[in-house]
């Protein structure tokens, strides 16, 4: 029979062991991937270059999708089994060409690690006028997966992770105008309706696939400063988040909170590594994880979401609108129709 996660069915921690200062090293320990290949988007920086070298050094090839390959490669200078592929996640002639250069290779896929991302960026749009944040963090990466099934149903145990956020908590997914076509934009809730999409993709993806062996995970990494995410942030952001008071005064309860759960790269690539790896959820899919571990399933209603705006540190578990059934097949015709693809499994 098969699992399903909707409505939270399967969200429920399993005493991994592990924790938020948990780290790569950790997690990787003892694990053998001599032989398998991953893909990591954006694999070239911050999280991503982080769970690149942690999978090669496990003995794992990587394919490195990257919009600047020159770059990337001066970024992961000296290591081994890395291959670069240039990919741009808002281009939809750039993804098939991508797909269609790794299926022409007929190697089988274990690992698809939908990483790449923005953060509350100005409104921007793709070519065909798509909302940056969502077309980015969701649909290209919705397109990628389906264009890369047939390597991914060969492996009969791949398994696709996608990085969502405890941001989330900011926007359920507003089917009646996810673009900002009629609506006034807001750089906040679009990130959270583009990484609850992220969630409710891996729901329905796990429902679908696993009968062919393909499982999926969604996941938040954690808060660290050392990424480039946060770079769009300007003051008046910092006192919507609540991080700075009006008066331009620091908000010292919120700041002091901030620094509790900050994390090094290695510790928020960690639970990245272990949706991929780890034998512990070899027989549970379509699940949030957060601190290496599944998180909990929140009861707490956060459709309003000036509540999340002043918790810039994230709320902990999931929130049920990012696990509706209903919504979780909704969001996938709608991300087909957007897409202009098929994604049959």
């Amino acid at each position: 029979m098969k699992q399903s996660n909707y409505n939270g069915a399967l969200q429920k921690p399993i005493g991994s062991g592990f924790n938020a200062a948990s780290t790569t090293a950790d997690v990787i320990k003892g694990i053998d991937l001599t032989g398998k290949i991953a893909i990591v988007t954006g694999g070239d920086s911050g999280i991503g270059l982080e769970v690149t070298k942690t999978l090669t050094a496990a003995g794992a090839t990587v394919i490195v999708a990257t919009r600047n390959t020159e770059n990337a490669k001066k970024n992961l200078e000296g290591v081994s089994n890395v291959e670069f592929e240039n990919l741009e996640l808002t281009n939809p002639d750039s993804i098939n060409t991508f797909a269609e250069r790794f299926l022409a290779s007929n190697r089988s896929l274990n690992f698809l690690i939908n990483n790449a991302g923005v953060m509350w960026t100005p409104l921007s749009r793709d070519e065909r006028g798509y909302e940056s944040q969502f077309s980015i963090n969701h649909l290209g990466h919705f397109q990628l997966t389906a264009k890369l099934w047939e390597a991914l149903k060969r492996t009969e145990d791949a398994r696709v992770i996608n990085v969502s956020s405890s941001s989330h908590h900011f926007s359920p997914v507003l089917f009646d105008d996810v673009n900002y076509n009629k609506r006034e934009y807001n750089k906040f809730e679009a990130y959270g309706q583009s990484k609850t999409a992220t969630i409710l993709f891996t729901v329905e993806l796990d429902k679908r696939a696993q009968e062919f062996g393909v499982r999926a995970y969604a996941l938040h990494p954690g808060l660290s400063l050392d990424t480039k995410l946060s770079r769009h942030l300007g003051f008046e952001d910092m006192v919507t988040l609540g991080l700075y008071n009006a008066d331009g005064t620091l908000n010292e309860a919120a700041d002091a909170a901030m620094k509790e759960i900050q994390k090094t790269i290695p510790q928020v690539a960690a639970t990245t590594v272990w949706a991929a790896t780890s034998q512990q959820l070899q027989n549970t899919g379509g699940v949030y994880l957060e601190d290496v571990e599944i998180a909990q399933y929140d009861e707490a209603n956060y459709e309003n979401i000036a509540a999340a705006y002043k918790n810039p540190g994230g709320f902990g578990g999931v929130a049920p609108f990012a696990l509706k059934e209903e919504t979780a097949k909704k969001l996938w015709t709608l991300s087909e129709e957007l897409a202009q693809i098929k994604f049959d499994i």
